[in-house]
């Protein structure tokens, strides 16, 4: 068994689409990016690749390459259980944390952890999200942006 942490945040922007967890999130901003900002995503992402052993989104998907700007972050979920699965390990289960001050995110996360389950393979009750604030502190708590903590269990 191997466990790997992933992290990311992303500031919000003027209008835009809000995408977390593969859920289009009707808001009036969305997050600064080169692919669709999906802040629950990369830091899944992050987590596997790091279980793995793998290195970072960032170096399989280069935020500068034209490649994957405005990119679906799914397809680069779909990509990384690829690479962990083409290693020689199975993901067991996902454990993601949303930190933001707004939008409530309760509404979002039934559909965002079936998302999730589609593309890890997973059954429903192997992925959890969950969300919270910062009592109005720091970034997230100004509404300034969005972060995310994910851990995931995988075994060769």
């Amino acid at each position: 068994m191997r466990i790997g942490q992933g992290f990311d945040a992303h500031a919000f922007k003027p209008g835009g689409r809000l995408v977390l967890g593969g859920v289009e999130i009707p808001y009036a901003r969305g997050l600064e990016a080169h692919s669709d900002g999906d802040v629950v995503l990369h830091a899944l992402c992050d987590a596997l690749l790091g279980a793995a052993g793998l290195g970072d989104i960032g170096r399989h998907f280069p935020p500068d390459d034209p490649a994957y700007e405005n990119i679906d972050s799914r397809i680069l979920l779909r990509r990384v259980v690829d690479l962990v699965g083409g290693n020689g390990f199975g993901i067991v289960n996902a454990d993601i944390t949303i930190i933001a001050q707004e939008p409530r995110m309760t509404p979002h996360t039934a559909a965002m952890r079936e998302n999730i389950r589609a593309d890890l393979g997973l059954d429903i009750t192997r992925v959890n999200i969950k969300a919270t604030s910062t009592e109005h502190m720091g970034f997230t708590g100004r509404g300034e942006g969005i972060a995310v903590l994910a851990i995931a269990l995988v075994q060769d």
